[in-house]
Order: C-alpha cells, then structure tokens, then sequence
C-alpha cells in the first residue's frame, strides 16, 4: 500500500510540482497528515526536494522537485505497481470464470451469456 501511495505522489509531484500539500492530500484521497509524512519521507530519502519561490509574495508557496534518484524510484515503483495490479487483474478474471461456471451448473432463470453481455450495476 505504501508503495502505491508513493508511486502516485511521486507521479503527481512530478506532473504538478508547485501543487500545495492539501491539494495533494485531496487529489490522492488521504489525509493532509499523511499527505505530509509521505513527503517528509520521501525528502529524507532524497527522491524529492522542495524549494519555495523566494520572490513570490506567498512566502509559503513551494514547488517540490524529483531528484534523479526520485525519477529513478518512480519507475521501480511503477514497475512494482503494474505488477501487482496484473495479478490483482489476473484474480479477478479467475474468479469471473469460476462464478461463471458456478452459474452455467446450477439451475438459473437467467443465461450466463446474457450476463456477460449487460454492463455491471452498482
């Protein structure tokens, strides 16, 4: 989860580096906290560095920056990530089939076929 969560910060910081910490916190839908210890953590492992604008005349405003060790560590997060969403996927087609053949043997009103023809209902 950490590493999910990491993966994405380091995206969005790199898509948006002058993006506040709240609009972090909001845009990855944790807590401004957490949004804040990820980024201490991810500094003092030096993959990230903030700078603030010194002739802005919002003295708080900051613009965080990957090192190249950071765009480094977002490519192995990434890899890491895909990986792990395949077997996630992987699963899921499993247990898509298995409920599938759970159906097709027992004894249904309603086709397997046609349900896999209608979208998905929430």
């Amino acid at each position: 989860m950490e590493d999910e969560i990491h993966y994405k910060l380091l995206k969005v910081l790199e898509e948006n580096p002058d993006i506040t910490q709240r609009e972090l916190a909001a845009r990855l839908g944790i807590s401004l906290g957490k949004a804040n210890y990820c980024l201490r953590a991810l500094m003092g492992r030096g993959w990230v560095k903030m700078a603030n604008f010194r002739r802005n005349a919002n003295k708080m405003a900051y613009v965080y920056l990957l090192t190249p060790s950071g765009i480094d560590q977002k490519a192995r997060f990434a890899v890491r990530f895909l990986r792990h969403k395949l077997l996630e996927f992987d699963a899921l087609k499993a247990e898509i089939e298995r409920l599938k053949v759970e159906l097709a043997d027992s004894a249904t009103n309603e086709s397997v076929s046609s349900l896999s023809a209608r979208p998905l209902k929430d």
